[in-house]
């Protein structure tokens, strides 16, 4: 990648970065995006892909393997810290996952490829809507369009924080864990705060459930039984003095490697919540959001990542581990031999999703120059 190539790049994210769109939401970027590809002439651009998302066809005119691309469009509902020139503009919303970045690099992909199209096959460049959310990649898997372009490969990264910068990690298998939030709302009966007994309160069932949710899942080593339970919110009647409670929600994600282990603790959680709101004298709802399956890798897809950074002369460390937090980007293994890698962000660079993080431009040509 030329100097000249390279700052245009980056000025391209940090103009990204300043009007952030969160999941759902990326109608705008979107339109960016496709501006910007439209100036390397693909052959085929699909619009509005399962919600705002794209796909960029270069074909070669050759038989060959249909190779996908990912990047994602959407920022996050977080206010940004950062003195930077190129700070979000859009009040509580930042790029503090690199989705900017990413989409960077798949430009740099689409320039590329706009000079010179693949020898054979064709190329797919796909940015995703709704990674944070873990509807993205099922909307853009389900919508009629992908049929059109299904890739025979699928290809993505994320950068790492904690990693040396510019290094990256892979590993075989499991890539990313399950995970999905699970929202209980017990239901009682209010009464007058001077009469509690009139009432039915879910304070004891709410005191006894969260200690012992988090119990089901303490985390440990990331192997086949690994499962984590972190209680993430917890909210008991109205905010008065008068009132004894009848309303109580409590808020927990579960994390597990594998996809049947998340069953298995999906039901020992159920289990629990139904008996102690049955002890208590309690109507229960549960209901589950931020569903993300396990992610992942496949072994021909994850050798061929590793020449890739061979090819690039980029450090590759084979790790044996998954990531804990979790990824869509494992729909796309429905379909695709795919594979994903992290590209090092820097031992102390800021982590993922805290306010003051921002993605290093100097990752622009490493991750293209790897998915080239």
């Amino acid at each position: 990648m030329t100097p000249e190539t390279l700052a245009r790049l980056t000025s391209l994210r940090h103009k990204l970065h300043q009007s952030p769109e969160i999941s759902g939401e990326e109608k705008n970027t979107a339109a960016q995006i496709a501006e910007l590809l439209e100036q390397h002439s693909p052959d085929r651009i699909l619009k509005d892909i399962g919600g705002h998302g794209l796909a960029v066809l270069f074909d070669s005119g050759q038989a060959g393997p249909t190779v996908g691309i990912r990047c994602e469009l959407d920022g996050l509902p977080i206010q940004e810290i950062s003195d930077a020139p190129y700070v979000s503009r859009i009040p509580g919303k930042g790029h503090l996952c690199g989705h900017d970045g990413h989409m960077t690099m798949v430009l740099g992909v689409a320039e590329a490829l706009g000079k010179s199209r693949p020898p054979d096959g064709k190329v797919v460049l796909i940015f995703q809507p709704a990674e944070e959310t873990g509807q993205g990649a099922i909307a853009y898997r389900a919508d009629p369009k992908f049929a059109e372009i299904a890739p025979d490969y699928m290809f993505s990264l994320h950068n790492l924080p904690g990693l040396d910068l510019g290094e990256v990690e892979l590993c075989q298998g499991p890539a990313n864990c399950a995970s999905r939030g699970m929202r209980i709302v017990l239901k009682g009966k209010t009464s007058h705060a001077a009469a509690p007994q009139d009432g039915v309160s879910p304070a004891g069932a709410l005191s006894q459930l969260i200690p012992v949710l988090a119990d089901l899942g303490k985390g440990g080593a990331l192997d086949a039984d690994f499962a984590l339970t972190t209680v993430t919110h917890a909210s008991l009647g109205e905010a008065t003095f008068g009132i004894a409670p009848g309303h109580a929600e409590l808020w927990v994600t579960l994390r597990t490697v594998s996809d049947n282990r998340m069953s298995r603790l999906i039901q020992d959680a159920e289990n629990l919540v139904q008996s102690v709101a049955k002890s208590e004298g309690l109507a229960v709802d549960i209901s589950y959001d931020d569903i993300f399956e396990a992610c992942t890798n496949n072994a021909e897809a994850t050798e061929v990542l590793a020449q890739a950074c061979a090819a690039q002369s980029v450090p590759c460390q084979m790790v044996s581990e998954p990531q804990r937090f979790s990824e869509d980007f494992g729909q796309f293994g429905k379909g695709a031999k795919s594979a994903m890698f992290w590209l090092g962000s820097g031992k102390d660079h800021p982590q993922l999703h805290n306010p003051d993080y921002d993605f290093p431009d100097a990752l622009i040509p490493i991750g293209a120059g790897i998915f080239l």
